[in-house]
């Protein structure tokens, strides 16, 4: 295949690091404040050279060396240097987004960060890098085991960088575990073959304009891969024949956990299609299915899924046309389910009646973990469905100064780990089955807000400041 041959760029490395002469460069002058320190000491013999570096201080050293690489390089290939990516060469996350780098100017990045051992979170949207720059940076890749997280959407990279890309991948032989490729408007998947990946975690291609024929490789390779984790589609143009062929292809696939098809259409033929899928899939834990055209009857037919399955936490329905009829075909089937773990259904867009409420109430005596959004009450005006209870943290604050204890003391004994930290699931089912303070479901999800991290964890640590300020409130 030879299209990842790592060769160019490193002859470009060892060409711009064997080009590196202080005395005589131009380029130096610009980082002659820096490299001072340096450069004023006596030039030692190679042997204690080598002795300097690991004894010195060798960060220091080694960023001028990198600063110094960079102008070189952007002196190789004829392009202005970018200060900002000189500023930040120490940093962990390199946002380079929107900067108009082009192929060259990617270049000049790539071959610096050959060497580079700090930056593991690279963003490059929109800087019309296209095949030549991909190539740059997949060659950088091969030789760079610290970098993590790339970003290269929106780049006008075509078939043959998709292709590229796809040559590097199936080498799995970098560090990369999240790859962003969302906005390529040309980017046909059959071009990614990731069957055999196994280091990807995170893929993101959404807005990518894909078809069902598309949908029908990446049924493929999600029957096969098992290394993907999370894979975001949204924006799409999958219809029932892609939405089916997906479908079909995680009934066996064993390790993908987050699914996000938003603002596609799937329509009830693709709910159904789905809901087969959850009756036999044993991984999945996140599905967003929101606005792809399913009514109650794609609601019914997911329901049927979710009768039987073990895992999914979170079912996001969003901006579909489903009424109290699809909605109580949701929340029916988790009743019937047992070993059910739904902790978050959003229906957010549904209005409900009060026998729903009471139908749902009965639904979380079971399955205290569920929490269902729905957009409000029939016949109620907003106001009215808005609930003016008590506020959870100034229930909890009166008990914990009653009992003479500290509010993370509160939260750490409904924690069985001891941890400050907890799944909201879990968080969800011990706040609202405690007997010491009573809390509705509710004003669980009020305290879930506070406390929730982006990770589907809930942190109590925030609330050590909280017991003196509410001790002199009350």
């Amino acid at each position: 295949g030879g299209v990842c041959n790592v060769s160019p760029l490193k002859k470009q490395t060892d060409e711009t690091e064997a080009a590196l002469a202080p005395q005589s460069s131009e380029d130096t002058l610009y980082c002659e404040a820096e490299a001072a320190p340096s450069v004023e000491k006596e030039k030692p013999t190679r042997e204690d050279s080598e002795t300097d570096l690991e004894i010195e201080d060798t960060e220091k050293f080694f960023s001028i060396g990198q600063k110094e690489l960079y102008l070189e390089a952007c002196k190789l290939v004829g392009v202005v240097p970018v200060s900002y990516f000189i500023r930040n060469m120490e940093e962990s996350c390199m946002n380079l987004n929107h900067h108009g780098l082009g192929p060259m100017g990617i270049k000049a990045i790539a071959i610096t960060l050959v060497s580079n051992t700090t930056v593991l979170k690279l963003e490059l949207e929109d800087n019309s890098i296209q095949e030549e720059g991909i190539l740059s940076l997949m060659e950088m890749l091969h030789e760079n085991y610290y970098l993590q997280e790339l970003n290269v959407s929106d780049n006008n990279l075509g078939l043959e960088g998709a292709r590229i890309i796809s040559d590097f991948l199936q080498e799995n032989n970098s560090s990369l575990w999240k790859l962003k490729l969302s906005d390529e408007i040309n980017l046909s998947f059959y071009n990614l073959s990731l069957q055999s990946n196994y280091r990807i975690r995170s893929l993101n291609l959404s807005h990518n304009e894909f078809s069902d024929t598309a949908g029908e490789y990446l049924g493929q390779m999600l029957a096969l891969n098992v290394g993907l984790q999370s894979l975001n589609l949204s924006w799409n143009h999958f219809n029932v024949r892609g939405a089916v062929a997906l479908c079909n292809g995680l009934r066996t696939n064993v390790t993908l956990k987050k699914l996000d098809v938003s603002m596609n259409g799937f329509g009830n033929d693709g709910a159904l299609a789905l809901g087969d899928t959850l009756k036999l899939n044993s991984c999945l834990v996140y599905v967003d299915v929101s606005r792809n055209g399913i009514t109650n009857e794609g609601a019914s037919r997911i329901s049927k899924g979710l009768e039987n399955n073990e895992c999914l936490q979170v079912l996001k329905l969003f901006l579909n046309p489903v009424s109290l009829e699809g909605a109580y075909s949701l929340i029916l089937a988790i009743k019937r389910n047992p070993k059910s773990r739904m902790e978050d259904l959003d229906i957010s867009n549904v209005l409900v009646s009060e026998q729903f409420v009471k139908v749902l109430d009965g639904v979380c005596a079971i399955h205290p973990q569920l929490d269902v959004v729905y957009k409000g009450l029939q016949g109620l005006s907003t106001k009215k469905t808005v609930s003016l209870e008590t506020n959870p943290i100034k229930l909890i604050q009166n008990y914990t100064d009653q009992n003479k204890i500290s509010v993370v003391e509160f939260f750490k004994s409904l924690n069985p780990s001891g941890l400050m930290t907890m799944p909201v699931g879990d968080f969800r089912k011990a706040i609202i089955q405690q007997t010491n303070i009573p809390i509705n479901r509710y004003q669980a999800r009020e305290l879930i807000k506070k406390l929730e991290e982006k990770n589907g964890m809930v942190n109590f640590s925030g609330f050590k400041s909280l017991k003196v300020t509410a001790a002199g409130q009350l």
